[in-house]
């Protein structure tokens, strides 16, 4: 008997934490996935693991921590979606091995960071952080000593990814004279210029920006030596991730004058919550303005994110297409019309293609289409094959070994 549909899609369990945006839920809905459980708050401990124990896909923001532990409690659990840029409270490859492919939006919040950024170079460069505070103590510090205009002065931006670039193009455009280093050989937006060193652009930087993910390279990337060869009295703001700063070097140089004054919303360590208290030694510094890692934190990025992740994980499940996965061997995929697909996650060890291979045949089975890609030790093979299929080709596909988990698309 040759089955005629998959596992219905409103059967299919999507719990989503952390208040994601509705639009993640409109998105479900109108490719029919219905069943869908929305949280305000992360889970931890036990109750994440009961949770994660009846989900077929899981989406979770910045504060929910799915580590190799929480893992191992799944048992549905077909992929995730990281709502937000970072992936770092995920095992990423506890998850491969599992057969999970982890998704996130990398780029739908890049115009909100990029306002912020040009919003705090104005107002450092204008000291409207310190007079606001001044005004509220019933002060009156009208003056224009220190404050300058942002136009011909030098934003220096390390990172000119898709923030960086965007950031690129809104300084030029209220006339700032922009300069950029980064690793790769990244062309120019505009009258950008690129910096051989980041020696080069600290020098001569009035505002410097960074822009950069958390890599084995760029942790520690700005520490004491590096602030201290900025040019006296510039300006610093990071919304990337706290690790790329010595946050104690900043501080000091902020106590000193070293720095004029600084902008950072992304820390070290930051609070699991929001009734949880933030440690960090810029705290108190009222030359320091610091922001509760928002800078992607609009109702517009947020909305983006909520369409995007969501795509993803529909794609994933509706076809396999594992294209932008962070973790996964990346396969894009079209329809599957007229045609059964199967899909084949295993360990990447020799012989595995050939034995799924001799299967089909075994079966009798004619493939239409053949897709196969690997990622360090994980090997994704999709076949579409005709319509008739005997009952036992799944069992015989999950026999197989290296076999991490397999399923069929009718």
């Amino acid at each position: 008997m040759t089955p005629t549909v998959s596992f219905p899609r409103e059967k299919i369990r999507i719990l989503l934490l952390e208040g994601i945006h509705e639009s993640a839920v409109e998105t479900l809905a109108r490719h029919g996935y219905s069943n869908v459980e929305r949280l305000g708050h992360a889970l931890t401990g036990d109750d994440l693991k009961k949770a994660l124990a009846t989900a077929h896909m899981v989406g979770i923001r910045s504060r929910t921590q799915i580590a190799a532990e929480a893992l191992e409690a799944t048992k549905r659990l077909m992929s995730i979606g990281c709502f937000c840029i970072g992936t770092n409270q995920v095992d990423l490859a506890a998850a491969a091995g599992r057969g999970v492919p982890v998704f996130n939006a990398p780029h739908s919040n890049t115009r909100s960071v990029a306002e912020l950024v040009i919003g705090l170079a104005i107002m450092l460069m204008r000291g409207t952080f310190e007079k606001n505070a001044a005004v509220h103590a019933g002060q009156w510090p009208k003056s224009a000593s220190g404050s300058r205009e942002v136009r011909g002065k030098t934003l220096g931006i390390i990172g000119y990814g898709h923030i960086g670039s965007q950031v690129s193009v809104l300084a030029e455009a209220i006339g700032m004279r922009v300069i950029y280093h980064d690793i790769a050989d990244r062309l120019p937006l505009g009258n950008a210029n690129r910096c051989a060193t980041m020696r080069e652009l600290l020098e001569h930087s009035d505002v410097v920006t960074l822009h950069v993910p958390e890599t084995d390279i760029t942790r520690g990337l700005i520490g004491a030596a590096e602030l201290a060869t900025m040019k006296p009295g510039a300006r610093f703001i990071n919304t990337s991730r706290g690790v790329v700063v010595d946050q104690p070097a900043l501080a000091d140089a902020l106590r000193k004058g070293q720095i004029a004054s600084a902008a950072v919303d992304v820390f070290s360590v930051e609070p699991k919550s929001p009734d949880a208290p933030l440690e960090n030694p810029l705290r108190g510094l009222p030359n320091a303005v610091l922001t509760p890692h928002v800078g992607g934190s609009t109702e517009e990025a947020q909305e983006k994110i909520g369409v995007e992740v969501a795509n993803k994980l529909v794609g994933f499940s509706d076809r396999g297409t594992t294209v932008a996965s962070v973790n996964f061997p990346e396969l894009s995929l079209p329809e599957h019309e007229n045609a059964h697909r199967v899909l084949h996650i295993h360990h990447n060890v020799p012989g595995v293609l050939r034995n799924i291979n001799d299967l089909i045949g075994d079966e009798g089975i004619n493939v239409l289409g053949q897709y196969l890609q690997t990622r360090n030790n994980v090997g994704y093979v999709v076949l579409d094959i005709e319509r008739e299929t005997g009952e036992t080709l799944l069992p015989r596909l999950r026999a197989i070994d290296g076999t991490i988990r397999s399923r069929i698309l009718y």
